[in-house]
């Protein structure tokens, strides 16, 4: 190649360089850098578990210390950064939203004094890269009132006075325990009168006397079968005329009666038992207007049953199976639209102190939400016909008492 030419050919190339920096600014210069990504949401599937008590869920009107926490982990494991959500109808929670310490994340629950009494709504939600969202199932029930008493005294005063007395020596002892007698005259104990001239039991008579001078909170029921609302070896008008036998041959010495053997459908609620509730309520010259009702159905009666009875027996049977009884599994959560003290319990063969007070403080609990209580030693077979041992009824009185009161129950 002839020199001149090739050294023509390298001015050119270097010429066409120095124009293509001259129309770029540099060979070397990078692109401008892209703004900052979005943060990406939480990795990993959050789930969420109420760690309360499912039995605890069960709320008093006015309420405003009740803790409320959930456990939080993503893909199995603890998280403590995922904002967790809470919720509360009727009521409030506070804080509404918290970040889990240690995977679990808590809250207060109030809940108004005003607040509708029965099923609430609360809830624990969260999201990460899915949404969760968890139920409490719970209630609300009125505020509690004082736990009273209610004693099956099927014994005679006139060939049982010794029980009588003691009965009537702790209610003295106790002046602060309402405590409601069912009374048997000796000439009823079947719990019906028939018509005719009836002669009050005076036996009876003198024991009510003197049990109501030792504790002015006494309620004295008159025994009454009912055998179920049957129309068959008890009939209404039987027992219609039994309440105005007892009215007429003790008058204000009663306050009330027990109706026992109480149905629990909705059929002989409407044919037997509201009937027998209006006579009732026209019965006139008692010691409480209206009379007191006092149902014994054993157990959960349909829920119209509460709007004729004042307090129903919705349990009556052994300690041990007083354990395991529980409103919500009997689909009987109406109970919670009322006060404690439309419900009571009767419990035999609790055969220690601790076992009489387990079995107060389960009726005490807001879940079975019970105002009015029997606790005896005594087992099944007759139960009812005497008072539990002297030392056992005064610390079941006495256990009552500092409930009542909030002071520590009486050492068992």
């Amino acid at each position: 190649m002839h020199p001149t030419s090739s050294t023509c050919r390298i001015a050119s190339l270097l010429a066409l360089s120095a124009a293509l920096v001259g129309c770029s600014g540099s060979t070397t210069d990078n692109p401008p850098a892209p703004g900052p990504a979005p943060a990406p949401p939480p990795a990993g599937v959050v789930s969420l578990h109420f760690l309360n008590n499912a039995s605890a869920n069960v709320y008093d009107q006015g309420s405003n210390t009740n803790p409320l926490s959930v456990q939080v982990s993503k893909d199995g494991r603890i998280a403590d950064d995922v904002t967790i959500t809470f919720s509360a109808s009727p009521g409030t929670v506070s804080p509404v939203s918290t970040l889990p310490r240690g995977g679990v994340a808590s809250t207060t629950l109030s809940v108004p004094a005003a607040a509708p009494t029965g099923a609430m709504s609360i809830t624990a939600s969260a999201s990460a890269t899915n949404t969760v969202f968890v139920p409490f199932p719970a209630y609300v029930r009125p505020r509690p009132e004082p736990l009273q008493v209610l004693v099956p005294a099927y014994f005679s005063a006139s060939t049982d006075t010794a029980t009588w007395t003691a009965l009537t020596n702790s209610a003295q002892s106790y002046p602060d325990v309402h405590i409601n007698v069912v009374v048997k005259p000796d000439n009823a104990t079947n719990g019906i009168i028939p018509t005719g001239a009836y002669t009050p039991d005076t036996g009876l008579v003198s024991a009510i006397d003197a049990l109501k001078a030792a504790n002015a909170h006494v309620k004295v029921l008159g025994y009454v079968a009912t055998a179920g609302g049957s129309s068959g070896a008890i009939s209404l008008a039987d027992v219609q005329t039994t309440i105005s036998q007892y009215a007429t041959g003790y008058g204000a010495k009663l306050d009330g009666f027990y109706l026992d053997g109480m149905a629990t459908d909705l059929g002989h609620m409407t044919s037997f038992y509201q009937p027998l509730v209006t006579h009732i309520a026209a019965t006139t010259g008692m010691g409480t207007t209206p009379p007191l009702v006092v149902g014994n159905p054993a157990s959960y009666p349909v829920k119209d049953y509460a709007a004729i009875a004042g307090v129903l027996v919705t349990f009556n049977g052994s300690a041990a199976d007083y354990q395991n009884a529980d409103p919500q599994n009997a689909n009987a959560a109406w109970i919670y639209g009322g006060k404690n003290t439309a419900q009571a319990t009767q419990v035999h063969t609790a055969a220690t102190c601790s076992a009489m007070q387990a079995a107060v403080a389960r009726a005490n609990s807001p879940r079975m939400n019970t105002g009015w209580i029997f606790v005896t030693d005594q087992t099944v077979g007759a139960p009812w016909t005497t008072l539990p041992d002297t030392v056992y009824w005064k610390s079941f009185l006495g256990t009552v008492d500092a409930i009542n009161k909030g002071n520590p129950l009486p050492a068992c």
